[in-house]
């Protein structure tokens, strides 16, 4: 199964040293772009810390860029459930639903950075345990259920989301990284999952493994949770593609940016130990690449990856583009046109009919040309019926 809906998974991420306001201003013409370009989704996350990632709302951030776009659905990508109260989060579910014309997806995770966490006076060994309590009361209250419930994070009481969403049930996605957990309650609860194909920062080094391979058991995680049959059209993955004339040029695209945001981001800010050295950040970029974790190249080059991917995985439905400021804008424009004009219309066959048609007539085109060539010749020796009458 190739993946037939495409959206982009936006943290976002900047370098530091732009002026935010005129970043959050790019984030949604960015959400104008892809909804002129056909994309299905665009998901949009949560930070509080680190200067890199500064969209502390992504709720907000919806129901802004939602006015600007006409078709694409808007996702959190992902809302941290231990920050927030699960009624709460009910509530503003149902109310971007309506903002949005019912193009909102619920998209929940754990919380991702222990900075957040210890902001907000929360223990991450207890993140899970919120995340699986919080999904479970806000599923009963998007269905319409009165619910009370105490936990040692949270009460309600007779609580009711006084509104209900638009048209179909609010779609809920939990996102996964690299343990059985979420991909565990998404089977349990009977809600859709998302999987990271590798880490953000790809391969700590070269020769490293970064998680793909886990892909398959991952699904068979939520498969077994579910205990009943699950359809794999509704897994999402999410993976960096970036699409240029070649793999040489796409590197020569990105590499820096890349290599700039491991150590700046990950290693000097949030901790991971990652090699400084240039040689050993070239290697891991290539090895990363070659892994599937980044998606580089022509159309062709990423269609053929991406073909990889699903069938190293045995098939997934949805492919969110994981969106970085690693090339500079115009490139990164290009990819995302290029990806839509000539990747997208591949994955879903929309290509197949021209294609065959040209090869159809191609395979005739000696008898084509021969008849009408013979038809040419007729034309010019015929006589004609009746002579044109004389001026004279």
């Amino acid at each position: 199964m190739l993946p037939t809906r495409f959206g982009s998974f936006t943290s976002p991420l900047h370098r530091p040293g732009t002026d935010p306001h005129l970043l959050v201003k790019e984030d949604v013409r960015l959400a104008q772009s892809l909804d002129d370009l056909g994309y299905d989704e665009f998901w949009v996350g949560e930070h509080h810390s680190g200067g890199w990632a500064t969209l502390s709302s992504p709720e907000l951030f919806i129901a802004a860029a939602a006015q600007h776009t006409r078709r694409i659905k808007f996702a959190t990508g992902v809302l941290g459930m231990p920050y927030h109260h699960p009624f709460l989060v009910a509530e503003r579910a149902v109310l971007l639903d309506h903002l949005t014309d019912g193009r909102f997806i619920l998209g929940a995770g754990s919380g991702a950075y222990q900075a957040d966490m210890h902001i907000l006076g929360i223990d991450p060994a207890t993140t899970r345990d919120r995340l699986a309590q919080a999904l479970e009361v806000i599923q009963r209250l998007l269905a319409g259920e009165e619910v009370t419930a105490k936990t040692d994070w949270f009460e309600m009481n007779n609580a009711r989301v006084q509104i209900s969403s638009v048209g179909d049930p609010i779609e809920m996605v939990v996102a996964s990284a690299a343990t059985p957990f979420s991909m565990q309650l998404a089977g349990r609860l009977g809600i859709n999952a998302m999987s990271h194909v590798a880490p953000p920062w790809g391969a700590i080094r070269a020769g490293q493994d970064i998680g793909v391979d886990r892909l398959p058991g991952q699904w068979q995680h939520l498969r077994e949770a579910a205990g009943r049959a699950v359809d794999r059209a509704n897994w999402r993955l999410v993976v960096p593609v970036h699409v240029s004339d070649s793999v040489a040029q796409g590197k020569q695209e990105l590499f820096e940016g890349w290599a700039h945001q491991r150590i700046d981001l990950y290693k000097n800010t949030l901790g991971v130990p990652i090699p400084t050295s240039d040689a050993a950040q070239e290697k891991a970029f290539d090895y990363t690449v070659e892994q599937g974790g980044i998606i580089l190249g022509s159309a062709e080059d990423c269609v053929r990856a991406i073909t990889a991917l699903a069938e190293r995985v045995n098939g997934f439905g949805g492919l969110l583009l994981s969106y970085q400021d690693w090339a500079d804008a115009p490139a990164r424009q290009r990819s995302l046109e290029l990806f839509a004009r000539q990747v997208m219309p591949r994955l879903k066959g929309q290509l197949r009919g021209v294609e065959e048609s040209q090869r159809w007539v191609g395979d005739r085109r000696d008898v084509f040309v021969k008849s009408n060539a013979s038809g040419r010749a007729a034309q010019m020796t015929a006589t004609p019926a009746t002579e044109p009458a004389s001026d004279e």
